[in-house]
């Protein structure tokens, strides 16, 4: 370790000077520079050049240890993550951070009936098409605003239907909706979550819903944690992308966001919610068997709750909301 150090340091103090001070001797200090790189040594050189090929793709500069372990792992390459740790260390390599910064796109205040949560933050579901979640961001752009509405599988957090505009009213959630059902045309008893917004309590929205026999799920006031899946979502699309970005016109925007959602997101990015799989592997894998893990809340937890309705009804709505 003190001769890595001296060669490591060569150019910042005089070796004599380095080897007078950790007490080496300068003839051990050129034996060892002289002696060949160990197995250990060259292995670990090839782990770097790995790591550094990981990250020079397209958005994977914002991986961190963990992903990029798992990653190594998925091409054969044998290693312990505090060994990829200290490798990304020494070799300066770090995911990428971002300023934060947010603008509100919900507006609870309003007269329309809102649903109960019936979601209760059983974030888990054992399955696809249990539960949806859904939310509203924004992307900054120099012609001003484009908003974005994403619809996320719970089972397997893949964003299953997505939709983006200038305006951000009821129009977009439909359409993000829409593309979602054209999709995946879901067979199964649907749970829909969403906030309070006027944009998902509209009667358009809520008519959408009755059509396919879709439970609505509201979060309670002001209460991020009760969407947080989708909350986390947009925050890593912020920090991976949007971020590090600067779109001259709307039409950029959109179609940045369509290559990392449906080429990188959906199909390359590992999720740590999912054990580190790709969010389409998992939504197209067989369905578990196992019991469900527990929920936000430590409690056990359960398929979301059906609607008490027959298939071709919504749940009912209410403005008396806990």
């Amino acid at each position: 370790m003190r001769c890595r150090f001296i060669q490591e340091h060569r150019d910042v103090w005089p070796i004599s000077v380095q080897c007078q001070v950790l007490q080496v001797s300068r003839s051990t200090y050129y034996a060892w520079l002289r002696r060949p790189p160990s197995a250990t040594a060259v292995r670990r050189e090839e782990l770097v050049e790995q790591i550094r090929q990981i990250h020079g793709r397209p958005h994977h500069d914002s991986y961190g240890a963990p992903r990029v372990h798992r990653e190594l792992l998925a091409a054969g390459h044998r290693c312990n993550r505090k060994t990829v740790e200290k490798l990304m260390c020494r070799a300066g390599l770090r995911a990428k951070t971002c300023r934060r910064f947010r603008v509100n796109t919900t507006d609870s205040r309003h007269n329309l009936p809102v649903a109960a949560n019936l979601l209760d933050r059983q974030f888990q579901p054992v399955g696809k098409h249990q539960a949806w979640t859904m939310d509203i961001t924004y992307i900054p752009t120099d012609e001003g605003w484009l908003y974005l509405a994403l619809v996320e599988d719970l089972h397997s957090r893949k964003i299953v239907g997505w939709s983006t505009s200038e305006r951000i009213d009821s129009e977009l959630t439909v359409t993000a909706l829409e593309s979602a059902l054209t999709r995946e045309q879901p067979r199964t008893a649907l749970l829909a979550h969403s906030d309070r917004g006027t944009q998902y309590a509209s009667d358009r929205f809520q008519q959408l819903l009755t059509e396919h026999g879709i439970t609505c799920s509201m979060s309670r006031k002001a209460n991020c944690w009760d969407n947080a899946p989708t909350e986390s979502l947009f925050a890593t699309i912020k920090k991976e992308l949007v971020h590090h970005q600067t779109y001259a016109t709307r039409a950029e925007a959109r179609q940045s966001l369509f290559e990392y959602i449906e080429v990188f997101y959906n199909r390359q990015r590992r999720h740590s919610a999912i054990n580190y799989q790709t969010p389409d592997a998992v939504h197209h894998a067989q369905p578990r068997t196992e019991k469900r893990v527990e929920g936000a809340r430590g409690r056990g937890a359960s398929s979301p709750p059906k609607p008490t309705t027959n298939r071709g009804a919504a749940a009912p709505l209410t403005n008396n909301h806990p």
